[in-house]
C-alpha cells in the first residue's frame, strides 16, 4: 500500500509545504556556518544598503527544500514533464552557485538560462500556444511558440534576479505568486502542479525567517534564478490549463495572459521599466543603477521590510484588480495594471528627486 496515494489531496499539498519548509529551515544554519568558515559573503558596496558582510547562499537551502518535497510528493506518472523541470532547476542551481562564488560572465549565465529554458519548452513541451486574442493573437505556430516561450522563461527568471535587491522582497513576491497558483491548481484539479508550487512556497517561507532585516542570509543568484524559473513554468501552465479547462466556470480565468502578468506584475514591470530607462539614457540594459522601485523606496527612507510590505501590497492589489476586471479586454486590463504601477513609480521617483534637490538624504 502506498500511503502517499491514499492521503486526501489536500493533505498531500499540506505535507509538501511542510516538508520543504522543514528542510529549508534546518538547512540554512548549516549553510550560514559553511559560508562563514569559507569566507563566502556578499560584500557591502555603494549600491547596497547592508553595512555588514552577509552569506549569500540561501538558494542552496531553497533548492534542497523544493527538490526533495517535489520529488517525494509529486507523482511522476501524473506529471511526466517533472524530470525535465528538475533537470532545468539543477542547471540553474549550478549556474547560480558559480555566479555567487566567482561572478559568472553574463554571456555564460545567459547561455545556461537558454539551455534550461529550452529543456522546459522543447522536451517538457511547456510552452505558450495562444495569447487568447490579446493584440488579436490567438493560436501561434510551433516555432514561434517555442521562441516566445523560451524568451518568456528567461525574462521572468531574470526579473526575479533583478528584484532581489532588498531583504525579503524576492522571497515574498515569489511566495505570493506560488501560493496563488498552488491554490488555483488545486481548485481546478491539477494536483501535481499544486504540489510543485506549494513546495516552493514552503521553502520560501522558511527562508524569509532568516532573510528578514537584519538578514542572516541572502538567497543569491542560486535562489533567485530557481525561483524565477519555477514561477515562469507555473505561470505558463496556468495560462495553458485555462485554454482547455472544462470544470466549474467560477474558476475559469478570462483574459488569462493579462491576469498572469498581473500575478507577476512587480518583477515584470520593474524589470521592463529599468531596461527602458537605461536604453533612453544611452546605457547598456545590463548596467547597474539604483532605479529599481525597491531602491527608490529605500532612498525615501523606507526600511527593507516596509518597502517589501508596500510592494507586496501593490502586487496583491493588482491581482485582485485583475481577477475583478478579467471579463474586459486583455489589452485594456494590461493597460490598467501597468498604468497603476506607472503612476505609483512616477510619484515615488518625483518624491526622491525633490528630496535630492532639497538635500534630504
Amino acid at each position: 500500500m502506498n500511503f502517499i496515494n491514499d492521503l486526501p489531496p489536500i493533505l498531500q499539498i499540506i505535507f509538501s509545504m511542510i516538508t520543504s519548509f522543514i528542510i529549508c529551515y534546518l538547512a540554512i544554519p548549516s549553510v550560514i556556518k559553511i559560508a562563514e568558515l569559507k569566507n563566502l559573503y556578499d560584500e557591502p558596496c555603494e549600491r547596497k544598503r547592508h553595512k555588514t558582510r552577509v552569506p549569500t547562499f540561501g538558494g542552496i537551502a531553497i533548492f534542497a527544500g523544493f527538490i526533495i518535497a517535489t520529488t517525494f510528493w509529486a507523482k511522476q506518472d501524473q506529471i511526466q514533464e517533472l524530470q525535465y523541470i528538475i533537470t532545468s532547476v539543477i542547471i540553474l542551481f549550478f549556474i547560480g552557485i558559480k555566479d555567487d562564488v566567482v561572478n559568472l560572465v553574463a554571456k555564460k549565465k545567459l547561455f545556461g538560462q537558454i539551455v534550461a529554458a529550452s529543456i522546459v519548452v522543447i522536451l517538457a513541451d511547456i510552452r505558450l500556444t495562444s495569447l487568447y486574442g490579446i493584440f488579436n493573437v490567438y493560436d501561434i505556430s510551433y516555432g514561434l511558440s517555442c521562441t516566445f516561450s523560451i524568451f518568456t522563461i528567461i525574462a521572468i527568471t531574470n526579473s526575479f534576479n533583478l528584484i532581489d535587491g532588498i531583504d525579503t522582497l524576492a522571497g515574498s513576491i515569489g511566495a505570493l505568486a506560488c501560493t496563488f497558483l498552488a491554490t488555483w491548481f488545486y481548485l481546478t484539479g491539477h494536483m501535481q502542479y499544486s504540489i510543485v508550487a506549494i513546495s516552493m512556497t514552503g521553502a520560501l517561507i522558511a527562508f524569509l525567517k532568516y532573510n528578514k532585516t537584519p538578514a542572516s542570509i541572502f538567497m543569491g543568484d542560486t535562489g533567485s534564478l530557481i525561483l524565477g524559473l519555477i514561477n515562469s513554468i507555473l505561470i505558463i501552465k496556468f495560462i495553458e490549463f485555462n485554454k482547455v479547462y472544462s470544470g466549474d466556470p467560477i474558476f475559469q480565468i478570462k483574459s488569462v495572459p493579462a491576469v498572469a502578468i498581473g500575478i507577476l506584475i512587480i518583477p515584470i514591470f520593474d524589470t521592463a521599466r529599468v531596461i527602458v530607462l537605461r536604453i533612453l539614457e544611452g546605457r547598456s540594459p545590463l548596467s547597474s543603477d539604483r532605479n529599481h522601485v525597491h531602491h527608490i523606496l529605500t532612498d525615501l527612507d523606507f526600511t527593507h521590510m516596509q518597502s517589501t510590505a508596500i510592494l507586496l501590497s501593490v502586487n496583491i492589489f493588482i491581482i485582485l484588480i485583475s481577477l475583478f476586471l478579467q471579463q474586459i479586454m486583455g489589452e485594456l486590463l494590461l493597460f490598467i495594471n501597468f498604468a497603476i504601477l506607472f503612476v505609483f513609480t512616477s510619484i515615488l521617483t518625483r518624491k526622491r528627486r525633490i528630496n535630492n534637490q532639497a538635500g534630504v538624504k
